[in-house]
Order: C-alpha cells, then structure tokens, then sequence
C-alpha cells in the first residue's frame, strides 16, 4: 500500500517538503457489484435465463458444494457476503420458474453467479482531498486526525470514491492509520429533494409547460420520493391528456432521480466506506471530490464535497453533503458555472454570500455566487493562464483556505507537453473577487519519479488543509499514487508577490 521516497525540497525558492510516504494503488481492495452474463458486452445479450437453467439441473449437495467453496474463497475478503448474495438473487428471482420451490442454498448460490468483485483502484489512485477527520479522540496535543478522500479508478476506468485517514504533526510528522478490512458500497436511502433543484433543472433543459408548472406549486420545498409520485398520480386529466405529457413526466422524473442519499452502518470504519456510482449520470464514474468542512448556521460542523458525475459521454457537477462522512446527500449542482470540472465550495458565507471556485470555460479560474434559486452564476474571472507553465489552463487544487492574510487557493497550471504544476494565491477575505497576492513560480511540480504513471508529467490535488502553522496538501501523481507535502505557512505567504 505504501513506498517511502527520501524527503527532498522542490526548486530553490520553493518552501513545500515532500514527505517519505506515498500510496500506491492496491488490487486488494474490492467490493462485490451485481454480474449479469451477456449485459457486459457491446452487442447486449442477456443470458441470465440460460445460466438459471444450468444452476437448477445441479442436485443439492452439488449446489451445497459449490456455496461452500465460495463462501471459503470470498467470506473473509466482504461485509456480509450472504447478505449480498441474497440481495442479487433478489434482482433476478424473476427468472426463475414459477412452479419451482428454490432451498436457501440455491438461492444464495444463485446470487453467488450473478455476483463479481471488482478492484476499486486497481488502475489508479490519485486527486485526494483532505478534511479535519469526525474523530478527533485519542490524540496527544499538537496532533490531528485527518479525513483523506481518494479517486479510485478501476476495470474500464471507472471512478469511485473512497477514503484513508491520517495523523498530522507534531511538526512535519504525518502517520497513515490503518487502511485494511473488507470494504463495503454505501446503501441507498430515501433522499429529501429540493423544490428549487427541480425548477433549476426544469429551467436548463427549458421545459416550461402547464404540466411542469403544477407539479412545481404542488410540490413542498422539500420533498420525498413519494410525495413527488403522489403529485404525479393527482395530476388533472385534462393537463395528462395533452401530447407533451410523457416527455415532461420523463424530465420531471429523470431531474429527480439524479438526487440520492446513501449511508453506511456505524460498525463500518471510514477507510471501508465506498461511494460508488448510483445513477445513470455518473455510470462511468464519480471524479475529483473537493472536501472542505464548513460551520453549518447552527453551529455544527459538516462537511461538503463537489465532484463530477461522466457517463462515458457527458459530465455533470454534483454536490455531496454530510455531518458524519456516514450518511450522505447527493444533489446536482446547476447554473452556468456548473458545467465544468472544478468546482470548490468556500468553507463559508462570505458577505452573506455562498461562493465557488469554477473553470466555466475550461481554461480560466472564476469565482462564482449562488442565487437564491440554487443556480450557480456566470463566475467573475480571478486568474487567467499568463505564465511559461500555465498557458493551456489553470484551475483550483481544492477549496479556500482562511487564513489571517487572505483566502489561501492553491493553483494548478498546465503548460508544455500538458505538464501540470500546482501554484498558490491569496484572494481578499471579504472581497474574493480581489487577488491580493500570488506565487510567481510553481509550488509543486512532478519529479522525475512522479512524472511516470497512468497519466504521465502530472501533479494535482482536490484540497489541503492547515494545521499547526503548516499547510498539509495531499497530491496525486501522474494519476497513479498519492504523494504528501507540508509548506510552513510563514514561508509560503512570504514567497508570494502582492498583486496590485
């Protein structure tokens, strides 16, 4: 899981350290997805009622016999296998005949052929984010206990998300904690939506009809699954009859289905948590989460985290919300500047305002505000490609940092043979707008060892943190490992050029 490199410093006039520890990607983290033979291919070919056939010809101590390897091969490596065996066997009970009185065996050993493991990382680990962990409880003082998420990209370059944790200082002194177990996919759960998300989405695929509209006065601000469909099922006749109404309850029902909550039971450690995709948006992949932790008006502390949703053809910004990294609520994130990778939440209202970073137009760093229609506008452009390293692109590595001099943002900049470097720049704390200040030279750029991998020449992060005088950025390596630095803030802020 992990290597250890000599800690070296970065060019001269570069105060960031990296640490001796890296994370490799490790094929022996798996989870268990539903497997149906011919569903897999180019030309689908379902073949489950062929293979339910073939199961039920086999006598019961063939049918014990076969459970019994399995459970000896799988038990050890998977919460609950039988659990998940039962549950696939759920999904494609239909098949069965219906004459046919199945023994408990069968059923699981039934489950057991439409299942498979796939290794979450097993392509590649990289993009982490770093947040205050839940669980500060055991420290000594001048310690913290950090929350790692981890893009995992696995068969077919999928991405999910998972997490590690970590123990920052005394110092420079950064300790892994244990990263071992089965791990286990978070279930779903009924999920609240937002009356305004609806109309936001409604309002981006311009459906604007008499249908629509009812459905949106009929509905709370807040609603459940079903009180939805039971909006849906008193719609007058009248409005039902016109020729739109199955494209509009289409829309209606697509733009709601794409948010979801999912949670995990409390006996599930964090490093066994596995956000995976559960919705046809993000089929191929949950990419990028940026955590950050914010003070909710109560006075509680959560967490927040955007992430981009592709489904091999299109991508989309989603929001992950929870107070516990337990339960988690996902909802879609809308308005112009949330059509491009690369969003990042501030960790609070500035001004009474709620504020992003973005890359709306794919190459230029801007700040944008949410509307009171839960629209994320048009970003107001903060810093441009302008420098040798930088002039593809640049973007944010992650969301602000508050500091005493500013909100600290950390950069990434793509330049000559898409090389990226990561940079830093100061924003005003009460007018981000403002930039008060940044470095003229890279922070961070890919050694001769972190520039081979899976995506060659490339350092990038979804966001630090700091603690104890130091800013801690964990940093993904040509999208193959995940590498740690520390800057001794002191020293970076001094390194950075005023802005006029």
């Amino acid at each position: 899981m992990t290597a250890t490199l000599e800690p070296h410093q970065a060019p001269a006039g570069s105060p960031v350290l990296r640490h001796a520890l890296t994370m490799q990607p490790d094929g022996r983290r798996v989870v268990i997805k539903l497997f149906v033979p011919g569903e897999d291919g180019q030309l689908v070919q379902n073949r489950a009622s062929s293979l339910i056939e073939r199961i039920l010809q086999l006598d019961e101590d063939e049918i014990g016999r076969l459970l019994d390897e399995v459970l000896t091969r799988f038990a050890g490596r998977h919460h609950d296998l039988l659990g998940t065996f039962g549950h696939h066997f759920d999904l494609v009970h239909h098949r069965v005949p219906a004459d046919v009185e199945l023994s408990p065996n069968a059923r699981m050993l039934i489950g057991a052929y439409f299942s498979h493991e796939f290794a979450i990382e097993a392509a590649a680990l990289c993009n982490p984010s770093m947040v205050p962990h839940p669980d500060q409880t055991g420290l000594e003082p001048g310690r913290l206990r950090v929350a790692i998420s981890l893009r995992q990209i696995g068969e077919g370059h999928i991405s999910s998300i998972g997490f590690c944790s970590a123990v920052l200082g005394p110092g420079d002194h950064i300790q892994l904690e244990d990263r071992d177990g089965p791990l286990m996919v978070g279930e779903r759960t009924g999920a609240r939506h937002q009356r305004d998300l609806l109309a936001a989405g409604l309002a981006e695929l311009e459906v604007d009809n008499e249908l629509s509209a009812t459905v949106l006065a009929a509905l709370p601000e807040s609603y459940s699954e079903e009180e939805f469909e039971d909006v849906l099922g008193h719609l007058p006749g009248e409005l039902l009859a016109r020729p739109t109404t199955g494209d509009t309850l289409a829309v209606l029902r697509e733009i709601t289905a794409t948010d979801y909550a999912v949670a995990f039971p409390v006996t599930v450690p964090l490093h066994q948590r596995v956000l995976w995709p559960a919705t046809p948006a993000e089929s191929n992949g949950m990419e990028d989460a940026r955590f950050v932790q914010v003070t909710e008006p109560d006075g509680r502390v959560s967490y927040s985290a955007t992430y981009t949703a592709y489904d091999g053809r299109q991508i989309g910004g989603r929001m992950l919300q929870t107070r516990d990294l337990r339960h988690f609520e996902v909802t879609a994130l809308r308005g112009p500047a949330a059509r491009n990778k690369g969003m990042a939440l501030f960790p609070r209202p500035v001004q009474g305002r709620h504020l992003a970073l973005c890359r709306s137009d794919g190459e230029t760093l801007g700040l944008s505000e949410r509307d009171g229609s839960n629209r994320w506008q048009a970003a107001v452009p903060l810093l441009m490609p302008h420098r040798g390293w930088d002039l593809i692109q640049v973007g944010n590595c992650g969301s602000p940092v508050e500091t005493d001099a500013g909100w600290l943002v950390l950069t990434h900049g793509v330049g000559p043979m898409r090389r990226y470097a990561i940079g830093a720049m100061l924003l005003d704390l009460d007018n981000p707008e403002r930039v008060i200040a940044d470095l003229p030279h890279g922070l961070l750029e890919p050694d001769e060892i972190e520039r081979e991998g899976y995506v060659p020449n490339v350092v990038y992060s979804c966001g630090g943190l700091l603690h104890d005088g130091r800013f801690w950025l964990p940093y993904g390596a040509s999208d193959v490992r995940i590498g740690f630095a520390s800057i001794a803030m002191d020293r970076l802020l001094g390194a950075m050029a005023p802005v006029a």
